[in-house]
């Protein structure tokens, strides 16, 4: 930043000390104060004729409290400048702190000469020109033949531009040194010598200057003409020594300045990443390195004060300066804090979330509409969607103005569509960054087990790949398609845990995540005709002589999977019975497997009937033939043959004593969803249990000893868990091209169940089709990569490969406004990473330098140079492009 002086005498300034101020004899002449060094380097002749003085505070207590005291009573900075020896030759600038007193006219010539076009044409006049200028009066007085007193006082000077002197001034990291070549400081010291040998009684004569200071960022130095980078190319000295004013920022950028690392004052890494992006945008880092204070709006109800805006003001031109030393972010982490208390303490945080709220707070702070106007959104109603869209755009204008809204506001054209009616509804939303889906191709091995409701099929374990963090819609598709579910079939898939069905996954958008691997799960083929009716469900317990302490006594042992079938209209103890006897038919041993007759054999087919058989209106048991059996397979009831115990048989018996020998072994009670036992057993004589079924109906059924050598239950002990994730290399297959994540993003789907959309026409909520498409981008185009995943219990990151363009990323096939195409270039200059998982992560940056021409990487204090390259990794998380 360079400093422009007049000298002048306003009237209404205040007087203090002992005697009345003078105005300076000179007060027609106009001096400016700019960089030495620049000024060495531009002006037509030598850096010659300049008188030296080494500006050091007043003197001052020398402990801190005292000092706090003494600043406390006299509040005025007051400086001691001491005539040196050196007379303004260039080797006399080597400090970074040195400014140079100059007459206005011979900088304008100076400026006219350096952009001769731009003051020619545009008539732009440096000294003259007022847009970004603040005043400081400083009060100037002679203490001996070469020291001179500097007072800038808060009684003459607004408390803003009294804060900037305090930085610009401040003597305590190191000297500042002021060379005169405007001779003001020689007039002052000869009217005072003069005065004194009149007047020999004099007191302290004050004289007044006024100093009109301007901020001087890169694009007014772009107006001047040439960069630093420029004039060092001129100039044998050193280029760090170019930049003046080292807290506010310096005249012009250098090359070397904008590498300087944060300190991490604490698991703040993901603020730094953020805060490093937004310090390389371009027209930011222009912005606040001039005069925004003009632009703060400190009465903006959304706004935080304008305070965010001044500490993110004052940090990036601390990162933009000449220092090499880290930056400490304490005061902007502390502001950011007060206006967002999630951000407070020393926890990780996501460096999206934060960049979010920057971006909004320094919107609303630097806004300059005082009075938002009410504009009521209007339907497109079959209108032209370029006139639709700039209604939106005007309407968004009118509420928001300010560099965030220039640089980083897009629009964006959505569209829903009613699935009953068909009504459209268009709408042209504005965007500041997009928020892209990652699609991942990473698998998920899950096993799950399938049990009939009718007892037609044995029970079955399927193993099924589905997306890593797909939706249980893919696992009931992928189960479906393993076990040829029929089209008249549901699949109602559950999670089983202690013998009970603790959870029912009817919910299809529910993530796979949900499900731990050690999970077990069981579906059930369902006809669709019973999609809705009560259910019953049975769960079994036997008796386990080795599960007992004593070895004499058995003890009650669970089976772990239930069975599950659909309750009729009439529920009573007989249904009951026969439904679960009808359940086991497909656990029944098979021929030879079971205890054997007297010829030691045992008609299987048979037994299958018997389980098949059904009570009628008397009583009495009929068999239900098998519908694909073949006639060879077909007997009598009557002639079927049970096993009564284990070694005893039936000869002869009929088919009630047979179907009463089973259900002996089988003991019913009514339970509890948790399965706790209800002392009510399920008698087989209870016609009606209820007069209404309940939803769901739970049964405990309870194994005699000799039931388990009748039937298999392997598949009833023990369910398999489900299969931990499968392992895939991420460069192949666990990869998606920058694109694919766009047209997730904008691919049509269903609103969610609790985002739906009222249809004006149908006069309800309806989960409408929505689809997105861009219409118009900003200069500065954000996309943020969703690799977090957040549910009630569990969070998950995306590791997938994102390749993303680097030097052209061509929007131009997604963008709907064709009159857009032309601006739908963009290159990468900044990315966010995340390395690590959910639990104990770390944030960098990725940034291109474009002094340098090069990549650095921003690990918090560390920043070192890299390769393009290198920049493309799984741990990208925001992208920052610009427009070419």
């Amino acid at each position: 930043m360079a400093t422009a002086a007049t000298a002048t005498a306003p009237a209404s300034a205040s007087t203090s000390g002992r005697g009345s101020p003078a105005a300076s004899s000179s007060s027609s002449a106009a001096v400016c104060l700019v960089p030495f060094r620049w000024w060495a380097m531009v002006r037509e002749e030598a850096a010659e004729g300049g008188v030296r003085y080494a500006a050091t505070a007043a003197a001052s207590p020398p402990y801190y409290g005292l000092r706090l005291l003494h600043s406390l009573l006299h509040p005025d900075l007051v400086l001691r400048l001491e005539r040196g020896e050196c007379r303004g030759g260039a080797e006399c600038g080597a400090g970074r702190r040195s400014y140079a007193l100059v007459p206005a006219d011979e900088l304008s010539r100076v400026l006219a000469r350096q952009n001769s076009s731009l003051a020619l044409h545009n008539k732009h006049s440096f000294a003259g020109d007022s847009a970004g200028a603040y005043p400081l009066v400083f009060r100037i007085s002679v203490r001996e033949t070469s020291i001179l007193t500097v007072k800038i006082s808060k009684k003459d000077n607004p408390v803003d531009n009294y804060k900037r002197a305090n930085k610009i001034f401040s003597t305590d990291s190191q000297p500042v040194h002021v060379w005169d070549f405007s001779g003001q400081t020689n007039l002052i010291l000869m009217n005072e010598w003069n005065r004194s040998h009149h007047d020999c009684c004099h007191s302290e004569q004050e004289n007044l200057l006024e100093v009109q200071v301007y901020a001087m960022s890169d694009s007014l130095t772009s107006k001047i003409g040439g960069t630093n980078k420029e004039y060092a190319e001129q100039s044998s000295g050193n280029v760090h020594d170019m930049n003046a004013d080292l807290s506010y920022g310096s005249f012009g950028r250098s090359y070397t300045t904008g590498l300087i690392g944060l300190e991490n004052l604490g698991n703040t890494c993901f603020m730094n990443s953020s805060i490093q992006c937004l310090a390389h945008t371009s027209k930011l880092v222009d912005y606040f390195l001039g005069d925004y204070d003009k632009d703060i709006n400190r009465t903006n109800p959304l706004g935080l004060n304008g305070e965010l805006a001044l500490a993110f003001g004052e940090l990036l031109r601390k990162l933009w300066n000449t220092e090499k030393k880290p930056v400490s972010p304490h005061h902007f982490k502390a502001k950011i804090a007060c206006f967002a208390p999630q951000f407070s303490g020393f926890n990780q945080h996501d460096s999206q979330e934060l960049l979010a709220f920057l971006l909004d707070g320094l919107h609303e702070d630097l806004n300059q509409v005082k009075c938002k106007p009410y504009e009521e959104a209007k339907d497109a109603s079959g209108r032209p969607d370029k006139e639709v869209a700039d209604e939106y755009w005007s309407n968004h204008l009118a509420r928001n103005d300010s560099v965030i809204v220039d640089i980083c506001h897009g629009q964006y054209k959505s569209t829903l569509t009613c699935p009953t009616c068909s009504k459209t509804s268009v709408t042209f939303d504005p965007f500041m960054y997009l928020s892209l889906p990652v699609p991942s191709m990473a698998k998920r091995a899950m096993t799950v087990t399938v049990f009939s409701t009718d007892g037609s099929l044995e029970p079955a374990s399927y193993d099924v790949s589905v997306p890593q963090f797909g939706s249980l819609n893919d696992l009931i598709q992928a189960v479906s398609s393993a076990c040829s579910l029929g089209d008249d079939e549901i699949l109602l898939i559950t999670e089983v845990y202690n013998n009970c069905i603790i959870r029912y996954l009817e919910e299809p958008s529910d993530s796979v995540s949900l499900l731990r691997d050690g999970d077990k799960l069981a579906a059930y083929r369902l006809p669709k005709k019973y999609e809705k009716s009560p259910l019953v469900v049975f769960t079994h317990q036997h008796f386990d002589g080795h599960s007992s302490v004593d070895n004499i006594t058995p003890q009650m042992k669970e089976f772990e999977a239930p069975l599950l079938a659909a309750l009729p209209e009439k529920v009573n103890g007989l249904t009951l019975k026969s439904m679960y006897l009808k359940l086991l038919n497909p656990f029944r041993f098979s021929k030879g497997a079971s205890s054997l007759n007297d010829s030691g054999r045992r008609d299987s087919n048979c037994a299958v009937n018997l389980m098949n058989a059904t009570p009628d209106s008397d009583g009495k048991f009929q068999s239900a033939p098998l519908e694909d059996a073949s006639e060879s397979s077909h007997c009598d009831i009557n002639e079927c043959q049970g096993t009564e115990g284990p070694s005893k048989s039936y000869t002869g018996g009929t088919a009630d004593s047979d179907w009463e020998a089973n259900m002996e072994q089988f003991e019913f009670y009514l339970t509890n969803g948790r399965g706790c036992v209800q002392q009510m057993r399920v008698e087989t004589n209870e016609l009606d249990l209820f007069e209404t079924a309940p939803n769901r109906l739970y049964i405990n059924v309870h194994w005699q000893q000799n039931a388990l050598r009748q039937y298999g239950t392997s598949m009833l002990i023990s369910l398999p868990e489900i299969h931990k994730l499968e392992l895939i290399s991420k460069g192949t297959e666990d990869s998606v091209a920058l694109h694919g994540c766009l047209e997730a993003f904008l691919k049509e789907e269903p609103l969610g169940p609790e985002d739906m959309w009222y249809c004006p026409c149908c006069k309800k909520h309806q989960q409408a089709m929505k689809k997105l498409d861009l219409w118009r981008l900003p200069e500065v185009l954000v996309i943020h990569l969703k690799r977090f995943s957040y549910t009630q219990f569990i969070r998950n990151k995306l590791e997938t490969f994102v390749d993303f363009p680097i030097c052209d990323l061509d929007l131009s096939s997604y963008v709907t406004d064709k009159s857009e195409l032309s601006s739908c270039h963009y290159r990468l200059y900044a990315i966010s990473n995340h390395y690590g998982n959910m639990g104990g992560g770390h944030y960098t940056a990725s940034i291109y330098h474009e002094d340098s021409k090069g990549w650095y990487k921003f690990d918090d204090e560390c920043v070192t140079p890299i390769t393009e390259d290198s920049t493309k990794t799984p741990a990208a998380y925001v992208l920052f492009y610009r427009r070419e």
